[in-house]
Parts: C-alpha cells; sequence; structure tokens
C-alpha cells in the first residue's frame, strides 16, 4: 500500500488549489454562506470542467476512472478553503452510493450527467433523531405498480435543498432498501436548516407519497449505507486535514506578526507549545486520513474499522487545533470576521457527522474485544 502520492496528485493538488484560489476564496465563501442554495453554479461548471467531480467515475460512465485516493486530493484542498460546493455531497454521497449498488442501469442513467457537471447528488439516510443506525430509519417504502413511493422525512441531508438526485434509505415491509427520488418529484418539499456551520448547508427533507426508483437490490440497503458511510467517513477525515492545516498555518502565520511586549507572541513558549501540539494533531490526522483513503481503494482491506479509526481521530484533531488557532488569535479569532470561527463551526459539526467520535471508538474497542475472544485458547 503506497502512503506517498504520486507525482500526478501532486500536480492535481497544485491545480486544484490553484483554482479554489479563484473561486473559493474567503470573500467568496462568505457570499455563499448567506444564499440559500449555498452554491454558485457557476463555480460548479468551472469544477466539473476541470475533471473533479468525474475523478472516481469509471470511464464506461464518462468518468476518469480515477481512486478515491484522487478524490482525498480535492477534498484535503476544498477543507482548506471551506469550499462551498456540493462536492462532498456529490462524490462521496451520491457518486459512491450509485457505483457500490452495482446497479447497472441506475449507473447509466445517473452517472454521465454527474460526470459532466449536470446533475449534483447526496443522500438522505438520518432522520429527526439524528441518530446513525438501522434501527433508526422509519421512512416508509411501499410498492407500486409503477415503482415505489416514500412517506416519512429525512434530516441533516448536506445539499438536501439543492440536489438534482437523492438516494433515500427507506424501509420496506422487508428491510431496508435505497431510493432514487429525483428533484422536483410529486410529495417532496425542503426545509433548509439553521446550522452552526453556515459553509454546508443542509436541509430537511418531507416525502408524501413521493415516487422513487429502488436502487441495488431491495433488503440490501443497510449494508449498502454502512458501505457508503464508512469511505464518507473517510473523505470527510481528509477534507478535515485539510481545515486542520489552514487553522495551523493561520496561527503560525499571525503568531509570527502579533507582537506583545515588544516581541512577536510566537516567541512565546506558551504559544510555541500550542503550535507544536496542532502540528502534532494535522500529520497524525494527515497519515491516517490518507491510510483510509488508499484502503477505500483495495477492496480487500477492513474498510469499516479503518473508517471509524479515521473518523474519530480527524475529527478530534481537527476541533482541537481549531481550538487552539482561536486562541493563538486571541480576541480577534472569536469575531465573526475572522476565518478561525469558521474553521472551528465547521470542525465541531463534522464531529457529528456519521456518528460522533466516541461511538465510533466504542465501535473499534468492541471489535478488538471481539478478535480477542476469539483468539483465546478453549
Amino acid at each position: 500500500m503506497r502512503l506517498q502520492r504520486s507525482d500526478e496528485q501532486h500536480d492535481l493538488r497544485d491545480a486544484v488549489r490553484g483554482l479554489f484560489a479563484d473561486c473559493a476564496a474567503e470573500p467568496e465563501v462568505r457570499r455563499l454562506m448567506d444564499t440559500a442554495e449555498g452554491w454558485d453554479s457557476v463555480v460548479w461548471s468551472q469544477i466539473s470542467a476541470m475533471g473533479l467531480v468525474s475523478l472516481a467515475i469509471p470511464e464506461t460512465f464518462g468518468g476518469d476512472g480515477g481512486g478515491w485516493d484522487d478524490v482525498g486530493v480535492v477534498l484535503e484542498e476544498a477543507g482548506r478553503c471551506l469550499l462551498c460546493a456540493p462536492y462532498f455531497s456529490t462524490v462521496m454521497l451520491g457518486v459512491n452510493t450509485l457505483l457500490a449498488s452495482n446497479d447497472t442501469a441506475a449507473q447509466r442513467d445517473y452517472l454521465p450527467a454527474i460526470a459532466n457537471g449536470d446533475l449534483t447528488a447526496t443522500l438522505a439516510v438520518v432522520e429527526d433523531a439524528g441518530r446513525w443506525g438501522e434501527d433508526a430509519v422509519e421512512l416508509r417504502a411501499t410498492r407500486t405498480p409503477t415503482g415505489y413511493r416514500l412517506d416519512g422525512h429525512k434530516s441533516f441531508v448536506i445539499d438536501g435543498a439543492t440536489a438534482g438526485l437523492i438516494l433515500v434509505a427507506g424501509r420496506t415491509a422487508h428491510g431496508i432498501s435505497v431510493f432514487a427520488v429525483e428533484r422536483g418529484a410529486s410529495g417532496l418539499s425542503c426545509v433548509g436548516l439553521d446550522t452552526v456551520d453556515l459553509t454546508r448547508k443542509q436541509a430537511r427533507l418531507e416525502f408524501a407519497g413521493t415516487p422513487a426508483r429502488l436502487v441495488g437490490e431491495e433488503t440490501a440497503g443497510w449494508a449498502l449505507v454502512e458501505h457508503v458511510v464508512d469511505r464518507a467517513a473517510i473523505g470527510l477525515a481528509a477534507e478535515q486535514v485539510g481545515g486542520a492545516q489552514q487553522a495551523l498555518d493561520m496561527a503560525v502565520s499571525y503568531a509570527k506578526v502579533r507582537h506583545q511586549f515588544g516581541r512577536p507572541i510566537g516567541s512565546f513558549q506558551a504559544i510555541k507549545h500550542a503550535c507544536a501540539d496542532m502540528l502534532v494533531d494535522v500529520e497524525s490526522a494527515r497519515s491516517v486520513a490518507y491510510y483510509g483513503l488508499l484502503a477505500a481503494t483495495e477492496p480487500a482491506s477492513d474498510l469499516s474499522l479503518i473508517a471509524a479509526l479515521a473518523k474519530a481521530h480527524c475529527s478530534d484533531a481537527y476541533a482541537r487545533v481549531a481550538s487552539q488557532s482561536i486562541l493563538v488569535h486571541g480576541a480577534i479569532g472569536y469575531t465573526w470576521e475572522h476565518a478561525a470561527q469558521l474553521h472551528f463551526k465547521r470542525a465541531k459539526t463534522g464531529q457529528l457527522m456519521f456518528g460522533t467520535p466516541t461511538g465510533h471508538r466504542e465501535a473499534v474497542a468492541a471489535r478488538l474485544c471481539a478478535t480477542v475472544h476469539h483468539l483465546e485458547p478453549k
């Protein structure tokens, strides 16, 4: 397994960073935060034209046939600038679900439009309780002569108010399945949620007899959701590495120019120690996230265990770095005008996505205990 990025991936990083420097600078991020949609269609066209959306889509469906480690390069840069675009939802949730479903017909119908930027997508699993788990899915799916209809709701759906394709986890009489609902379908209503992190829009969706299409096999939906969430958690970890690096860079730059008692505050031992601790968090998170991205590319890996480790470690690392960055900046770091608080809010909401760090650590501990018990001599 290769833990170092290739020359091509370094070139990709430089190209993506250059694009985001133009279209995702802080003034643009703040402008989009104040819009209902949260992203700009012109910027999305630029991202798509550069081939970033089609990276992980097979060439058969109009994509570039790259790996999830290539997508991770984009996600890390997106995290650095707090990119306001439906990239994470479309690629890590939408594309990921379609590919993992092994539903050739659905892939043929949706992936080409996603690859060329004409269609955005997302995955809706969680409901008002905010719990991740098979037993928490209550939305009902009923078979009809022409397909299925959905009745219920979903909450905290990333880019749910603007996605052209919504992949929904619903409960049939036989178990959990995943369904495709296109934007504008009858009985579908979307309400944007007021969340702490305005750089990533979320929505509550209501389904009232909404026509839907089965994606993949019926009753295989929860296994599909778990697989997608594992990869999405690793993608989120890569994004958090980028955000943590930017928070560290801002703190170090400020410590060099902010003077107190006639000297830069970066010369004070307390600030040095804080920055050193942040660097340790960033680099350890980077190692875990990169390992996770490479594991997602290799089907033989224990993805669920690696995803749990990546989600727990990187979520907490980003939150610690973002918090320390604010402290290094002092009072200005708490103000609305400074970017430090934007990273802190992104970090705190990211801790809750796809399950809390504590929940993932408990899952890892349970796996380890079960393994030890299995290995004990009888």
